[in-house]
């Protein structure tokens, strides 16, 4: 999915049940508001800014994340990982 739009990577994660997790925080905020205006499902988004954490710290983050949330609670959430500390 080399060179698709953000659109087409949440609607491919989307379709096949994946929350994609991304650096990209200003865009994907700005398409989960267009898809909820929409009233467009997505599997969730989990966003986190570019070098505010380092891999391990972000990974620590996301397993917290995905220990407490099920898919079903993902739907249609974007969620920051700098509310999992």
């Amino acid at each position: 999915m080399i060179n698709r739009e953000d659109d087409e990577h949440l609607t491919a994660a989307s379709a096949s049940g994946r929350t994609p997790f991304t650096h990209y925080t200003t865009d994907y905020c700005i398409l989960h508001q267009s898809w909820m205006r929409q009233s467009r499902a997505h599997a969730g988004i989990i966003v986190a800014p570019q070098q505010l954490y380092s891999v391990g710290e972000e990974l620590r983050r996301i397993m917290r994340l995905i220990s407490q949330r099920t898919s079903e609670e993902m739907l249609g959430r974007l969620e920051f990982i700098s509310g999992w500390a």
